[in-house]
């Protein structure tokens, strides 16, 4: 199926992706959000409009979703907090959505409501039928929502409310942070605290949900327009507190709520259990903890303010955190300029050391590692160490006049800033370097992404090739169908596959009995059968002309005696059945459709040629030894064929029980068979009796045959049902 889901994308719409997906559907998805690179992998399309907007019909030309899931109340798209007008935003959006669907005139819509449509506080469990009483603005304009789907129900439009009780799940966004299991976890990390909301919830997982949904989805009918889906089991504020400390695992003390915000509305779900079934695997005992441990995780995403409990080594490290990391190369600096200091000053003198300059050393290496803020910092300790030392036996002014001094600090600067830019420079290369291979990296996986897609629909538009209704893979696929059938059955539903693959109700499959007549074996409609159980079909000029010359006759003149179209089976050059049509409309009636009746002629054709030679193979076996009464497994097979058919309206047929007394079974297999027709049958049962199978006749003309036998001196009995 196509099914298209608006609203924005969370944890709830990844299950339900996630769940489409596994199930071979092919998911399209309409939101506000604003655009942020490629769509889920799992959707075929995203489509990133306003639902307000003119092109959302031309989205649904373009899907022709078979399912509509709007989000409404889980639609994280909407900011109810925010300062502007959502409910009209909102209203307006689901107004647009719903007349670009009732445009397509086929589908069904389906609408996630909650239980913030019922005030708080009420006593007992509401059923769907209770009149929506909202107390707040996402509530009010929820409701209103299921109002609008409600009224275009009762125009005509598949449309299903669903309104869902305390749904929950683990987020993974703050927005996605409403459920109340969330919000307490939220407050808990904030405040240090949890605060237990008193009432009682009927908690409903959105694992759980998914599934309900999908029941829905894919239920070929439904008996309401609305339905709760709940999961039946209440759980206390303090009981999900404790669930949520369990999950924290710190030592948090629970608090009761004092501001009533508790909700205790709980719907009745017996609508939606009685036709549907509900089985909640997910339990909050096991869910909730590992909810509060996400969240603890991953605490930075969720926590809202930043006045909470903290100690303060956690204020300090917090805010010293990032001045700490950029005066670590600083300290390391000063502290290794000690040794170096110590090992120039050793140097002087010394006959083997005293031509190595080991600030040149120390400058050069903290040039290497940081680059030429930490070599020109190095420099500078440098320049004052050498000046210092230099003041042993001179004074400062003199070595400030001596030109040597300048000549030492220049090479200490020119090296040290110049190796400290090939670092820097060298540095930025290798993140260009970094940041390239990670964008053609990102640029790899947009490309396997887009195979992936174009595979995708590659294969869709493949199957549609393979599968439509006048490929030849669809002809062969329906017409093989014949060959689980026995080989006395393959007549009876092969004007089943005749109807199905032209389009048509009305079909009908002649057996041609002689080389002027033709008795009708299968119909499948009264119209089928319009023009009797036996005609004489070369009194058919039209008709017989087309088909002598063994072409496909078109009734082009719309003549009523005739069916719309028609063509004849042969076997070496013997006409054996005549496939009829009607209910074909007139810009279908061309060569084409012609040619395809030919092929499934052709096909139809090896499945009963397979059938006959069987039958021939056996014919032996299948009588009486010395009698033309069928034997009781030939028989009972035959019977059977003929009763399912006309339970599935394709044929008619009636079945007499005979007495034949004394009589021989040869005598009476000869007198019975000069009073029947060619097309009927006489064999035994299991209970030994005789019995004659009348093909294509009603219980008014079976009444006729009895009375015909029993004239004849045998006693008989229409059977009405019998098992065989």
């Amino acid at each position: 199926m196509n099914i298209l889901l608006i609203g924005g994308t969370g944890s709830f719409t990844g299950l339900l992706v996630d769940k489409l997906d596994k199930e071979g559907h092919r998911i399209f998805l309409l939101t506000q959000e604003p655009k942020k690179g490629r769509g889920p992998k799992k959707i075929f399309e995203t489509y990133y409009f306003s639902y307000r907007d003119a092109c959302v019909r031309e989205v649904f030309e373009s899907i022709r979703p078979d399912i509509v899931l709007f989000l409404g109340a889980y639609d994280l798209v909407f900011s109810w907090d925010g300062p502007g007008n959502t409910a009209a935003d909102y209203i307006a959006g689901l107004t647009n959505v719903l007349m670009a669907f009732a445009a397509g005139g086929t589908g069904r819509f389906l609408y996630l409501s909650s239980e913030l449509v019922f005030q708080k506080k009420r006593s007992g469990e509401v059923g769907e039928e209770e009149p929506c009483a909202a107390d707040t603005a996402k509530g009010q304009a929820v409701a209103i929502g299921e109002g609008i789907c409600e009224s275009y129900r009762r125009m005509g439009s598949d449309t299903v409310v669903l309104r869902l009780e305390h749904l929950y799940g683990t987020p993974h966004t703050a927005a996605e942070a409403d459920a109340v299991c969330a919000v307490m976890c939220v407050e808990a990390l904030e405040t240090g605290e949890i605060t237990a909301a008193d009432g009682k919830y009927r908690l409903l997982h959105m694992s759980d949900a998914v599934e309900f949904i999908y029941q829905v989805m894919c239920a070929g009918q439904h008996e309401y327009g609305i339905y709760h889906i709940s999961s039946g089991e209440a759980v206390s504020g303090r009981r999900i507190a404790e669930l949520i400390a369990e999950g924290l695992g710190d030592d948090i003390p629970i608090a009761e709520a004092s501001d009533g915000r508790g909700h205790e509305v709980m719907l009745s779900g017996n609508r939606f259990r009685e036709e549907f079934g509900i089985r909640i695997i997910h339990k909050p005992e096991k869910e909730i903890p590992a909810m509060a441990e996400y969240i603890k995780r991953h605490k930075k995403d969720f926590i809202r303010i930043s006045g909470g409990k903290r100690s303060p080594i956690e204020r300090l490290r917090e805010e010293s955190r990032g001045l700490f990391s950029s005066v670590i190369p600083f300290l390391e600096n000063l502290v290794c300029f000690i040794p170096f200091f110590m090992l120039n000053n050793r140097a002087v003198g010394s006959e083997y050391f005293q031509n190595i300059d080991f600030y040149l050393l120390y400058v050069l290496l903290f040039a290497i590692v940081y680059g030429q803020q930490q070599a020109a910092f190095s420099a500078l300790l440098a320049v004052f160490g050498y000046c210092f030392r230099q003041m042993y036996h001179r004074s400062g002014f003199e070595v400030m006049l001596d030109y040597n001094t300048y000549v030492w600090i220049a090479q200490i600067f020119i090296l040290g800033l110049v190796v400290g830019y090939m670092k820097d420079r060298l540095k930025s290369m290798q993140e260009e370097e970094k940041h390239e291979v990670s964008y053609l990296s990102k640029q790899i996986e947009d490309i396997s992404e887009i195979n992936l897609s174009n595979v995708r629909v590659k294969e869709i538009l493949s199957d549609q090739l393979v599968n439509q209704n006048d490929s030849f893979g669809k002809l062969y696929e329906i017409t093989s169908s014949l060959d689980k059938y026995e080989p006395g059955e393959v007549l009876f539903y092969a004007a089943e596959v005749l109807s199905r693959l032209m389009g048509s109700r009305d079909a009908a499959i002649y057996t041609v009995a002689n080389r002027s007549y033709a008795r009708l074996f299968s119909a499948t409609s009264k119209k089928a059968r319009s023009m009797g159980n036996s005609i004489h079909y070369v009194e058919m000029e039209e008709l017989y002309a087309s088909l002598k010359e063994k072409k496909v006759f078109i009734n082009k003149s719309m003549d009523e005696r005739y069916p719309l179209m028609a063509n004849a089976i042969y076997s070496e050059d013997e006409m054996q059945l005549i496939l009829m049509v009607w209910g074909i409309p007139w810009e279908r009636m061309t060569l084409g459709q012609a040619n395809m009746l030919t092929v499934i002629g052709y096909l139809i054709q090896n499945a009963v040629l397979r059938a006959n030679r069987y039958i021939s193979a056996l014919e032996q076996q299948r009588y009486i030894e010395g009698t033309n009464i069928l034997g009781e497994a030939s028989f009972r097979s035959l019977v059977k064929a003929y009763l399912n058919a006309r339970s599935r309206e394709l044929t008619e047929c009636a079945l007499i029980r005979i007495d034949a007394g004394d009589m021989p079974r040869e005598e009476a297999g000869r007198k019975l068979a000069a009073m029947l027709r060619q097309s009927d049958f006489i064999g035994e049962l299991k209970d030994g009796q005789l019995y004659a199978l009348l093909a294509n006749t009603n219980s008014r003309d079976a009444v006729l045959v009895e009375k015909r036998f029993s004239e004849a001196g045998f006693a008989c009995l229409i059977q009405e049902d019998i098992a065989v």
